[in-house]
């Protein structure tokens, strides 16, 4: 199961704007204190996301300059580099960046984020953002996005979300959602075109991808327990749910091994070829 953030987090409802800014800012950067457990515990994306980027836009990643935006640890970072592009990295945080660091030492990284890219104007074919774009803000991300891209440069967004039809996943996000006060099939709802560009200047595009993954429990809960609502309420009120999480799931899966389903949603954009 994710706990998926669609649209930059508003906090508690009723709350003010500075409030709501602080509560996104929080979890934005709440990932650079578990970024050893981010790395190890998340779920990588399949081949398949790969294809589909290759489709749309015509054109392989191998030889291709791309820039991974909010590349976190590097998981989407890596994939790119194993399909043979030629990947630049930008992340905003300290311990993301030290894992990422530490995980591909050889892969370039620079600080930054989508709302100021460190980047020059016309540098890149293929600019990604692997769970990040919901943390910019799209007024400010979009220009820069266009800014970026070389002429039919391609602009690929996209988020593991939970597949909500299999049973015990959407047991299990109804359960979260009563603990944290979430509406988790409302905010997966939420990504789509609509709400990553307001202004409809890119034309977005969308396909999904279903892929799953088996992982031991203790890695399931590792992961869910790495998202930014988790960290943002406290170790403790976040390990009462995780201890009841296990009960729950040992009688799901009995034998300790937990089949994560996943439905990729990529939103796909290419940019003007002329001014």
């Amino acid at each position: 199961m994710t706990i998926p953030a669609a649209t930059p987090p508003s906090g508690t409802p009723g709350a003010s704007a500075p409030e709501a800014a602080r509560t996104a800012r929080d979890r934005a950067h709440s990932f650079n204190t578990v970024a050893a457990q981010y790395a190890a515990n998340r779920p990588s994306y399949p081949p398949a996301l790969f294809d589909a980027i290759e489709d749309l836009a015509g054109r392989p990643l191998t030889g291709s300059r791309v820039a991974d935006v909010g590349a976190g640890t590097g998981i989407a970072t890596a994939l790119l580099h194993a399909r043979g592009a030629d990947v630049i990295a930008v992340e905003p945080g300290d311990g993301m960046a030290a894992q990422f660091r530490r995980t591909l030492p050889d892969v370039p990284i620079v600080r930054g984020n989508g709302d100021c890219l460190p980047l020059a104007t016309a540098s890149v074919d293929f600019l990604t953002y692997a769970q990040a774009w919901h943390w910019t803000d799209p007024a400010r991300a979009v220009p820069e996005a266009l800014r970026v891209l070389r002429p039919g440069g391609a602009l690929a967004l996209w988020w593991n979300t939970s597949a909500l039809d299999v049973p015990w996943i959407a047991e299990a996000a109804e359960r979260a959602g009563r603990h944290f006060g979430l509406n988790v099939s409302a905010e997966q709802r939420d990504v789509g075109a609509h709400v990553a560009d307001p202004s409809g200047r890119l034309g977005l595009v969308r396909r999904e991808i279903r892929w799953s993954r088996r992982v031991p429990l203790d890695t399931h809960l590792a992961n869910i327990g790495s998202h930014s609502v988790f960290l943002v309420h406290g170790e403790e009120h976040s390990a009462a749910f995780l201890a009841q999480e296990r009960e729950h799931l040992l009688t799901v899966f009995p034998d300790g091994i937990v089949e994560e389903t996943y439905d990729v949603v990529l939103l796909f954009a290419t940019a003007p070829r002329t001014a």
